[in-house]
């Protein structure tokens, strides 16, 4: 009886142990995906997050903080990190809180998008080189005021890798083509959209000399474009500034808007999830050796501005 048993169950256990040896599918891993504020630029990368998850077998949770602060941003990370997510790609507010994100990349692989935290221990960087981004926005201005003029820069804040490089790439380019625009001031509105209007207002009123106004955020253009359109100023103050807000393009294709110097959301959100998704399972190679993804720029303007629009809305799945 015995020897009958162990002869039926041999053949059990082989299967058992061959279907043990087997490669299984790639698991499923959880990771995050945590913005700056909260904008349409974001919907686009979320986009690109979301086709990530499919083809990288990933589930990544969004997180838009509201206030936009340095503090919403560690409580969010605070929470992944108990909720067991394996990674976290963050735009962080101010790159210079480093032991938050230290804090987090030690216990999560974490990489940076969007405004990089280069004295941080992330693993690496996705995202636009913000420096060269702020010269093509300088060149765009020069085309768009050859006389020079007064102008004035707006951002929700300077503390931000991304504004503080664009902002400098903006200022060398002036000083090396020897422009004879003047920067007169930068005003921040710490991402709220209210707010970043009525500085645009506000300048409006006070320099009725102004030549030209710059929005380094996302809804930095809109707040700029409305403001002027409802100054009866469109057109006669000239308008440069970053990403595809529907508003911004709006203002491009009227003719407000000059130019706005486009990043690639999309591309954030995937490759974002395309590299925690690696990371999870193991695989370090997909972290260059520069620990840069330059995702690169484009210049939107009144020549191209209607075929970027129908490829976006493609993009989106919108008709």
């Amino acid at each position: 009886m015995k020897r009958l048993l162990i002869a039926v169950l041999l053949p059990v256990i082989a299967i058992g142990l061959a279907s043990c040896g087997q490669k299984k599918g790639p698991q499923v891993v959880n990771v995050a995906f945590v913005t700056n504020n909260v904008s349409d630029f974001w919907k686009i990368a979320e986009a690109g997050v979301r086709a990530g998850e499919k083809d990288f077998k990933c589930k990544c949770q969004v997180e838009m903080p509201v206030q936009g602060t340095a503090a919403e941003q560690k409580r969010v990370l605070e929470d992944l990190v108990v909720k067991g997510i394996s990674g976290v790609a963050i735009s962080p507010v101010n790159p210079e809180k480093v032991d938050m994100l230290d804090k987090a990349a030690g216990q999560v692989n974490l990489i940076c998008m969007d405004s990089d935290a280069p004295k941080s221990k992330r693993l690496c960087y996705v995202g636009t080189s913000n420096y060269d981004a702020g010269k093509v926005a300088g060149g765009e201005l020069m085309k768009a005021l050859p006389n020079g003029g007064k102008v004035m820069v707006y951002v929700g804040t300077m503390d931000a890798q991304n504004a503080a490089d664009r902002y400098k790439g903006i200022e060398d380019a002036l000083k090396k083509a020897k422009s004879k625009i003047k920067i007169i001031s930068v005003m921040t509105d710490n991402a709220d959209h209210t707010k970043a209007r009525r500085n645009v207002e506000d300048t409006l009123v006070k320099y009725n000399d102004i030549a030209g106004l710059v929005g380094l955020w996302s809804y930095n253009g809109p707040a700029i474009y409305k403001a002027v359109d409802a100054a009866g100023k469109s057109g006669k103050v000239k308008i440069v500034c970053f990403d595809e807000d529907p508003a911004t393009i709006e203002g491009v294709k009227k003719g407000a808007i000059f130019a706005t110097v486009v990043q690639k959301p999309y591309e954030f959100g995937y490759e974002s999830v395309r590299i925690l998704a690696a990371l999870a399972r193991g695989d370090k190679t997909v972290i260059p050796a520069g620990k840069v993804v330059d995702t690169g720029v484009q210049v939107v303007n009144s020549d191209n501005v209607e075929e970027f629009s129908a490829n976006l809305n493609k993009l989106l799945g919108k008709k």
